[in-house]
């Protein structure tokens, strides 16, 4: 089932191009088989598994003195033992995450490693130095400042170069906001989305929108990520853009968490006992059990997915937690991967704007090919969540 799930998104990519005559084969085959290298490596050797473990140590210590952090400023506020407060809790610890991220950005660790795995990406898939380095720094950084970073290449981006570095930024995660993921989802399905993810970005936007760039004309030339002058300046600025996204995602959280439960209110006036959850659960029924969820457990692990694409990937993870327990792993890695990405409606908007800060003419061709945007972060979602179920 998980390989015609995985033939059903190919397929649809593939209808949806603009030239198909031009889709990079070669490059989509070789991504495909280190996607599912990296995913049998992660899972079912000691190796990888120590990896992951490792990883999961790393942030689960970061996250601890994050809290430390958090307990200084709200001492004086009182819970009872088993209770968790989600802005506290979880939202805060982006401050945190979003200095380390800004550090290490400073003394040029990450620019150097997205510069090198970007590269390495390129040479072995074909695929053009700029998107190659944009599918790697939508890795580790938010969907408009994956775009900042290469503003100056936005005059040679056409259409099709355009849509995969929108596509790249919105099937991602930043890495600032991973450690909020972490305390609600399993860290073993967060820490594999990741790379999935990047290839999965590529491999439907590549086949939507196949690009061919000449040798001469590819050149990657990005400027600096950063504009810090010193350690402390680069602590500082990111523990500010830390604070804007957690608020900004607190913000989001109770427009969409108190539209859903108004959406559902109107549903039930209508037809008593349904939710806008459960019509997209039986919506997106088909796709669930072809990428292997249970058919016990799909309406509703289906459901789950829906609301995170008319809503956003927090809004659906809350409803997604108290579910973890009782359903099946590969139901619970499947539902993870594809959570753990900004493939929302909303997203639309916030690349939209980024662009139109950028290039206002590059903007209305974002603007024009929104939903195909959404619908190929989308697949690229399936995508890496039905590699996952395969190997569970």
């Amino acid at each position: 089932m998980g390989l015609l799930a995985i033939l059903f998104v190919l397929g649809i990519a593939f209808l949806l191009s603009n030239d198909k005559k031009n889709i990079n084969v070669k490059g989509i085959g070789i991504m495909l088989v280190l996607q599912f290298l990296v995913t049998w490596f992660m899972f079912s050797t000691k190796i990888g598994q120590q990896i992951i473990n490792a990883i999961s140590a790393v942030f689960n210590k970061l996250i601890e003195f994050g809290t430390i952090g958090i307990d200084f400023i709200l001492g004086g506020i009182v819970k009872t033992e088993g209770e968790s407060v989600f802005f506290f809790d979880v939202l805060l610890l982006i401050i945190f995450f979003a200095t380390i991220l800004s550090v290490l950005t400073y003394l040029k660790i990450l620019p150097t490693v997205i510069k090198f795995i970007g590269g390495a990406i390129s040479k072995v898939t074909g695929l053009p130095k700029v998107e190659s380095f944009n599918a790697v720094n939508s890795i580790f950084f938010g969907q408009s400042e994956a775009l900042l970073a290469i503003k100056s290449q936005f005059d040679h981006l056409n259409d099709n170069r355009l849509y995969i570095v929108s596509a790249s930024a919105m099937g991602s995660v930043s890495a600032s906001i991973v450690g909020a993921y972490l305390q609600i989802l399993p860290p073993n399905f967060v820490l594999v989305a990741l790379p999935l993810n990047m290839f999965s970005a590529l491999i439907v936007a590549s086949i939507i929108a196949p690009v061919h760039v000449n040798k001469e004309e590819d050149i990657v030339d990005v400027r600096e990520v950063t504009n810090d002058k010193s350690i402390f300046e680069a602590m500082a600025n990111g523990a500010l853009d830390g604070g804007k996204i957690a608020l900004i995602v607190g913000a989001m959280l109770v427009a969409f968490i108190a539209s859903l439960e108004l959406v559902n209110w109107l549903i039930q006036l209508i037809f008593a006992g349904v939710t806008l959850q459960q019509i997209l659960g039986y919506v997106l029924t088909p796709i669930g059990i072809l990428m292997g969820i249970a058919p016990s457990e799909v309406i509703e692990a289906s459901g789950i997915m829906g609301t995170k694409i008319v809503t956003n990937e927090f809004v659906a993870m809350l409803k997604f937690e108290p579910l973890i327990d009782v359903m099946s792993v590969k139901t619970v890695g499947i539902v993870s991967v594809f959570l753990t990405s900004f493939a929302n409606f909303s997203s639309i908007g916030i690349i939209a704007g980024t662009v139109q800060a950028i290039d206002k003419e590059k903007a209305v061709s974002v603007s024009g090919f929104g939903m195909k945007l959404l619908v190929g972060a989308t697949l690229g979602s399936i995508l890496s969540a039905t590699i996952v179920g395969i190997f569970l």
